[in-house]
């Protein structure tokens, strides 16, 4: 057996193809330091942004954009109220115009049932007696009668009145009920009555809690406000809301009362009372505490304003804000973190040339290897 280098035709062959697998890889090292010289000239790339995953139910899930900071909040602005809307009307004689299903309700009741029954009552009474005046007058009967009875008269003033109360009635047992039996409440509200303001606080947003005091004489007038109805701070609510309204009081019995709203509840110490409202029309309702109170109850306004639900949830961020409250709430808690998705690798030109350049590179070394190994084994 030889030793060194084989000899023969086959073994020329051999060590060719180890030559031009050689070469090969020289080049394919060459192209290599090129491409990765190209890549670490090319401008570094931006850092990858996180984007959240939106799932579509067509195309499966995809990255979404990253989403803009949210606007800085434009704040609150006290709404104006609405002439003869929610407050007194001079020289008025009929009930305030009614803004909630309840005092809709009531008010349609009070015009179509009751009045017309009183009216028809009263009409009949005096015809009744003004019949009996002139009729059963002493120079018409010289000889009065000595009739004490009618059965049939007496039938008919005990009968009639007991239908008339039943009329009244049904419509007003559906009327307390509805009243009594609220539906779900969106927001829940404490009022409570002091000598002689109302306090108010909001247990689902943090519990927000001021005080509400009349205005000035010279701040109404400034402001365009209605003197003894409106207050420095108002009770505010959303358009649309089921408001449920706890009341109670501090000290005496005081009673939480807006007209506008059929709303009318007493407030006494040591118990809690329930009331409710709901209103569509955005503006400024008024009320007054209508239970005497003392000295100062004619100076216990209520201000209620119905606000759009965004500028609510404005009006809450800013209360929230002046008592160092965290933002919490339905409708204002900051949504949680949408899931990140896995970076996206940002890849240049410059490197998928490097990356193909190098996998070839690869390849080519590992073939001039194993040509290399072949040539290099003895010959038998």
């Amino acid at each position: 057996m030889a030793i060194g280098w084989a000899t023969g035709p086959k073994s020329l062959r051999a060590v060719a193809a180890a030559r031009v697998s050689l070469k090969a890889a020289g080049a394919a090292s060459l192209l290599l330091l090129a491409a990765s010289g190209l890549a670490q000239s090319a401008e570094p790339a931006a850092a990858p942004v996180v984007a959240a995953t939106v799932a579509d139910p067509v195309t499966g899930p995809t990255v979404a954009p990253a989403a803009a900071a949210p606007a800085v909040d434009a704040g609150y602005e006290r709404l104006a109220p609405t002439p003869d809307i929610g407050q007194p009307i001079p020289r008025g004689i009929h009930v305030q115009e009614q803004f909630t299903p309840v005092g809709k309700q009531a008010l349609a009741m009070l015009d179509y049932v009751l009045n017309p029954i009183s009216i028809f009552i009263t009409a009949l009474v005096l015809v009744l007696m003004t019949w009996c005046i002139i009729r059963y007058r002493a120079s018409a009967n010289p000889v009065p009668s000595t009739r004490a009875h009618n059965f049939t008269i007496e039938v008919i003033w005990t009968v009639v009145p007991a239908l008339v109360l039943l009329a009244i009635a049904f419509p007003s047992f559906r009327l307390l009920a509805k009243q009594y039996f609220p539906p779900k409440a969106d927001i829940t509200i404490k009022a409570t009555g002091y000598q002689w303001y109302w306090g108010y606080e909001y247990p689902d947003y943090g519990g927000i809690s001021f005080d509400s005091l009349p205005l000035s004489e010279e701040d109404a007038r400034k402001n365009g406000d209605p003197y003894l109805l409106d207050v420095d701070n108002r009770l505010v609510v959303p358009a649309g809301a089921v408001v449920k309204v706890l009341v109670t009081a501090a000290d005496v019995i005081h009673s939480f009362a807006v007209p506008s709203f059929w709303v009318k509840m007493d407030a006494i110490p040591g118990r809690i009372n329930e009331t409710w409202f709901k209103v569509d029309r955005p503006g400024v309702y008024y009320g007054q505490c209508s239970e005497i109170c003392g000295v100062k109850h004619s100076l216990m306004p209520i201000a209620v304003e119905v606000r759009t639900p965004e500028d609510f949830r404005r009006w809450v961020r800013m209360k929230q804000a002046e008592d160092g409250i965290e933002p919490t709430g339905p409708g204002i808690a900051p949504a949680p973190a949408a899931t990140a998705a896995a970076p996206v690798s940002a890849t240049t030109p410059a490197d998928s040339v490097a990356v193909t350049t190098a996998t070839a590179a690869s390849a080519a070394v590992a073939t001039a290897a194993a040509a290399t190994a072949a040539a290099s084994t003895p010959a038998a």
